[in-house]
C-alpha cells in the first residue's frame, strides 16, 4: 500500500531518487451493570467539535434501543449498516463515545478522527508524478510490436508477472468486476471509459454513499491515485495508451478520501457495503485507514475503527469478495514485536509512540482475510520502500523502485509504473499502492477462470500458482554493505515475498 501525505493512498512517487511525496480486542459488551439503554441521561450537543463515530452494535436484538440512546447521547445516526451492527454517528458532545459505551447493546464505539468535522486547512503538497513525454510515448509506439498497446512497451511489470503471455490466452471476463477503493477514479479516460462499471460506483467519503454522476471521480486538485490504480488493473487493450493485467473485466471506484485527502473509518466501512451489495467480485485497497497509522485494539476509540473494519472486511468476503490491501511504504518489519510510530494522529498533533503491530494492526493491511501485498522492483527484489514481515505479507507484485536501486531492461526506460492519470494522460508512480492493483487484477483473472469459486479458493489459488522467491540475503538495496531489512522464512513462505510473485499467466491456465 502506498500512503500519500495529500491522497493517503500508499504510492511514491519517485521523480528524484526514492523521495517518499506518498506513503500510505476491541472492548467488550458492557459489563452485566451497564445501564439499559432507555435509562442513559440526555447530554447537550454542541458542547465541543463535532466529530464522527462508528457505533458497533452487539446483536440486532438491542438496535433500536442503541438507537434511541445515540440521539440521548446527543448523536445523529447518520448511517446505519445494519448487515453488521454499525452505526455512523456525528455528535458535539465532547462525552458521546464515553457515554454510549456504558449502554447495554453496545459491543464498542469510538471516534473515526481526532480532528472536527469542519474542512481542514491541510498543508500537504499536491502528490508529484512524473508524467510521460510525448517522446517516450512516441518511442514506446515504434517499439510496439503487433498487439501491444502503444505504451505497452513501457510496461515492464506485465511480463515480470507473465501477464503479457495471460493475454494471448484471454483478457478477463466482463462478468468480473473489481472496486478500487480509493481516491476516486476519472472513468472518463479513454483507458478505462470502457471497462467502467458505473452501477457498482460510489462516494463513500461521508461515510454514506452518493450515487450521483460522477460522485466517485476525483474533483480538481485532488489526487489521481485511484486512476492509476484502476489504469493497473483493467486499462483497455483498445489500441490506446497502457494495458492493464486484466483489460477484459470491469473496474469500479469507490471514493473514500475527503477533500483533505483523509480516509476515515466510516468511508472505508461504506466502500465495504457498498461492494458487498452490488456484487463486487474483487476489491482494491491501496491506502491505510486515517488518522492512526497503527489502530490499537485496547484503546476505546481506535479498537472500535479496528472492530467496524473488521465486520466490514468479512461481510463483503461472505458476499463474495476477494480484498486485496497494500502492505504500506515505511521499510517495516510488521512481524516486530515493536515499531515506533511518529506520525499519529496525522489529522492533528502526532505524538510518538511504540507499538506491537499485532495488538496495534495497520489497517486494512493487516486485517484478517484481506490478501496483503509486497512490492517489488523490476529486478524482482523487495522494493526499498516496501513493508514485509513473516506471517503478514502474504503475496509479492511489481510496484516499481528508484531506477538507481531497480533499473529494468528492455525497452522500459523508467523503473517506475506507468498507469492511467486524470484529463486522459499517463503517469508513473511506485508503492504498495501500485503492487496492489498487479495482485487484484490477477485475481480478476483468476475469478474469471473460475466464476463459481468462492473468496477462499480464489485465494488458495492465487498462493497456489504464485511462483516461489525465496529470501533475499543479504538485502542490500544501496549497495552500502549495510543490509536494509531481514528477510525471515523459507522460499514458499517468507517476509519479503510471501507466497511468491504473482503468476499472472497461471492465473488463466490452471
Amino acid at each position: 500500500m502506498a500512503h500519500l501525505r495529500s491522497g493517503r493512498g500508499r504510492a511514491l512517487a519517485l521523480p528524484v531518487g526514492l523521495a517518499l511525496v506518498a506513503s500510505l480486542g476491541f472492548l467488550p459488551a458492557g459489563a452485566a451493570s451497564a445501564a439499559p439503554a432507555d435509562d442513559v441521561a440526555a447530554q447537550v450537543a454542541g458542547d465541543g467539535p463535532v466529530l464522527s463515530y462508528v457505533v458497533n452494535v452487539d446483536g440486532g436484538r438491542h438496535a433500536g434501543a442503541v438507537r434511541r440512546a445515540v440521539e440521548r447521547a446527543g448523536g445523529t445516526v447518520v448511517e446505519s449498516y445494519d448487515a453488521i451492527g454499525v452505526l455512523v454517528v456525528h455528535s458535539g458532545n465532547p462525552r458521546f463515545a464515553e457515554t454510549i459505551r456504558g449502554v447495554r447493546g453496545v459491543a464498542s464505539a469510538g471516534a473515526t478522527r481526532t480532528a472536527p468535522l469542519t474542512p481542514l486547512a491541510t498543508t500537504d503538497v499536491a502528490e508529484a508524478a512524473e508524467p510521460l513525454t510525448p517522446q517516450e510515448a512516441r518511442r514506446a509506439a515504434a517499439d510496439a510490436e503487433d498487439g501491444q498497446d502503444p505504451l505497452e512497451p513501457l510496461q515492464w511489470s506485465l511480463p515480470a508477472i507473465k501477464a503479457d503471455q495471460a493475454h494471448e490466452r484471454t483478457l478477463g471476463s466482463r462478468k468480473v468486476t473489481v472496486a478500487v477503493i480509493d481516491t476516486g477514479v476519472d472513468d472518463t479516460h479513454p483507458d478505462l471509459a470502457p471497462n467502467f462499471d458505473r452501477a457498482a460506483s460510489a462516494n463513500c467519503a461521508t461515510g454514506k454513499a452518493d450515487t450521483a454522476e460522477g460522485a466517485w471521480r476525483p474533483l480538481p486538485g485532488e489526487s489521481d491515485h485511484g486512476t492509476h490504480v484502476a489504469g493497473t488493473i483493467a486499462a483497455a487493450k483498445n489500441g490506446v495508451g497502457v494495458t492493464g493485467v486484466a483489460p477484459g473485466v470491469k473496474v469500479s471506484g469507490i471514493k473514500v478520501s475527503n477533500p483533505d485527502g483523509f480516509f476515515y473509518t466510516e468511508a472505508v466501512v461504506c466502500a465495504f457495503m457498498w461492494a458487498a451489495a452490488h456484487g463486487v467480485e474483487v476489491t482494491n485497497n491501496s491506502y491505510y485507514v486515517d488518522p492512526w497509522l497503527y489502530n490499537c485494539k485496547h484503546d476505546p476509540d481506535q479498537g472500535a475503527l479496528v472492530e467496524a473494519l473488521t465486520r466490514a472486511t468479512r461481510y463483503a468476503e461472505r458476499k463474495g469478495a476477494v480484498n486485496v490491501a497494500a502492505a504500506g511504504n515505511t521499510r517495516t518489519d510488521l512481524a516486530a514485536d515493536e515499531v515506533t510510530d511518529t506520525s499519529s494522529p496525522n489529522d492533528s498533533t502526532a505524538v510518538e509512540r511504540t507499538v506491537n503491530p499485532a495488538e496495534c494492526p495497520d489497517i486494512p493491511a493487516m486485517l484478517p482475510g484481506l490478501v496483503t501485498v509486497s512490492a517489488t522492483g523490476a529486478k524482482g527484489l523487495k522494493s526499498s520502500y516496501s513493508n514485509y514481515g513473516q506471517g503478514v505479507v502474504d503475496i509479492a507484485a511489481p510496484g516499481g523502485d528508484s531506477t538507481r536501486y531497480q533499473a529494468p531492461e528492455g525497452p522500459a526506460i523508467s523503473g517506475l509504473i506507468l498507469s492511467t492519470t486524470v484529463k486522459g494522460g499517463y503517469s508513473y508512480k511506485a508503492g504498495t499502492s501500485m503492487a496492489s492493483p498487479h495482485a487484484a487484477g490477477v485475481v480478476a483473472l483468476i475469478k474469471s477462470k473460475h466464476p463459481y469459486a468462492s473468496p477462499g479458493l480464489v485465494k488458495a489459488l492465487l498462493y497456489a500458482q504464485a511462483d516461489a522467491t525465496a529470501c533475499t540475503d543479504p538485502y542490500d538495496i544501496n549497495g552500502d554493505g549495510t543490509a536494509d531489512a531481514v528477510c525471515e522464512g523459507g522460499t514458499f513462505r517468507n517476509g519479503f515475498y510471501g507466497r511468491g510473485m504473482v503468476d499472472a499467466l497461471d492465473a488463466v491456465r490452471w
